[in-house]
């Protein structure tokens, strides 16, 4: 589960459209946008073995297209030149 903590912690989440940090909503931790989801779960829970259906599953208001783009976006951040923070 380390690596889940490098990923939250070295990439620029504000610059995920589908991501928010709201003071006061789950302690400002990084939200899917309109949710109350931690960007986190996603990555410890495919981490652990969890498929992307059984995460759609399990969260309700949980997307594809919000999977794909936290992906994607951490994706191409830990390939460009300034990907930490």
């Amino acid at each position: 589960m380390e690596s889940y903590n490098l990923v939250m912690s070295a990439l620029h989440w504000s610059r995920c459209p589908v991501v928010e940090s709201v003071p006061g909503k789950l302690g400002g931790a990084w939200v899917f946008r309109g949710t109350r989801i931690p960007v986190s779960l996603i990555f410890e829970n495919l981490e652990a073995g969890m498929t992307v259906d059984e995460l759609l599953s399990t969260y309700q208001g949980l997307t594809r297209e919000h999977v794909a783009a936290v992906l994607e976006f951490a994706a191409q951040s830990s390939q460009a030149p300034n990907a930490t923070r």
